[in-house]
């Protein structure tokens, strides 16, 4: 049944841009003056979640790095690192320079001084920025020579809410691309691809990919979760081809593993809320989760030093910001999910 597991996973990033031409040719565009070792503005990705900011950010970066090699990318996931040390160290540690470097006692400056002698140019991912805590983070790296942000968020006025006037006024020279949800039709073409590539011949009917793509309602990321639950049900029983009856009862349990994520890191500071009630802030509902069947797998996981000080902006954003910030977001997904369910 499944050929190519990694394909039907959220983290794969495909070849090419289906039904996302535009937004990565203006995403690439704003990106082209690191070809010619020029400084770019920072790059702002806004839209629902599940409308491919994340993948198409890698995609233009890969596409960025075929060109100019020593482009380094990093990708920081700001509602695990949600802290200005912890999104900086993250980065750090995916260059392969925080080796003798500690998550919760280096300071900020020396952070900040390590990724500034990085001797090529950065592209630095910040995924879900607006669940920083402390937005600052976003001014360091445009203060930092040689470092590109795109920053991704799916509500831009969270992102907005309580920032200082400064770090809103970089924001407002960034490239701003907007990702519209899917429509059904356009969901099934990218599930049709991942298909074609991670299943065997004749696993699924057109009309069946409409299906899972009318529950997933513009979300590719619950869409993806759909088919992956329903193949693997498949393949466990040894059957060449995927039942209506396994999409039904994949529709659920695809919504929930696209449930907000648990925090796989802790970060103990000033004014923290707890690594345990950060998860517990995090946790889907019980009523909404249930043992998975034994047959699931497990989701794998340059410019100028004029452009301003390295001392960051007084914000007015704070830790039970950052908290209460998360829980409306999770509140928000959470109600998606239960609209799904009562449409079935």
């Amino acid at each position: 049944m499944i050929t190519n597991a990694s394909v039907l996973q959220e983290g794969f990033v495909p070849n090419d841009s289906i039904h996302r031409n535009r937004e990565v040719n203006a995403l690439s565009r704003s990106l082209d003056p690191l070809t010619r070792g020029r400084a770019t503005d920072p790059v702002l990705l806004t839209g629902p979640s599940g409308v491919g900011k994340t993948t198409f950010a890698r995609f233009a970066v890969d596409q960025l790095q075929a060109t100019v090699p020593e482009v380094r990318a990093v990708h920081v996931n700001c509602w695990e690192s949600h802290t200005r040390r912890a999104a900086l160290f993250d980065a750090l540690e995916s260059l392969q320079l925080a080796t003798d470097l500690h998550r919760t006692s280096t300071s900020h400056d020396e952070l900040l001084d390590r990724l500034a002698d990085v001797d090529a140019p950065v592209v630095l991912i910040l995924d879900e920025v607006d669940q920083l805590d402390d937005a600052s983070v976003v001014y360091d790296c445009y203060a930092t020579a040689g470092v590109t942000t795109i920053l991704i968020t799916n509500d831009e006025g969270e992102l907005l809410h309580g920032m200082d006037s400064r770090v809103r006024s970089r924001l407002q020279t960034a490239d701003h691309i907007h990702f519209d949800a899917y429509t059904s039709r356009q969901l099934a073409d990218i599930l049709q691809a991942r298909v074609d590539h991670g299943l065997v011949a004749d696993a699924i009917s057109e009309a069946q990919l409409l299906e899972i793509s009318d529950a997933a309602a513009g979300d590719a990321r619950v869409a993806l979760s759909i088919l992956r639950t329903a193949a693997q049900t498949a393949a466990y029983e040894e059957r060449a081809t995927i039942t209506d009856g396994d999409i039904d009862d994949a529709i659920p349990r695809g919504n929930r593993l696209c449930a907000p994520r648990h925090s796989t890191r802790s970060e103990n500071h000033n004014g923290s809320c707890s690594a345990t009630s950060r998860r517990q802030a995090r946790s889907p509902p019980a009523s909404c989760t249930r043992s998975s069947p034994p047959h699931a797998q497990t989701r794998p996981p340059s410019g100028p030093s004029g452009r301003g000080s390295r001392n960051s902006p007084t914000t007015t954003s704070s830790s039970d910001r950052g908290t209460a910030r998360r829980e409306r977001t999770r509140q928000c997904r959470k109600r998606r999910t239960f609209r799904h369910r009562d449409t079935l």
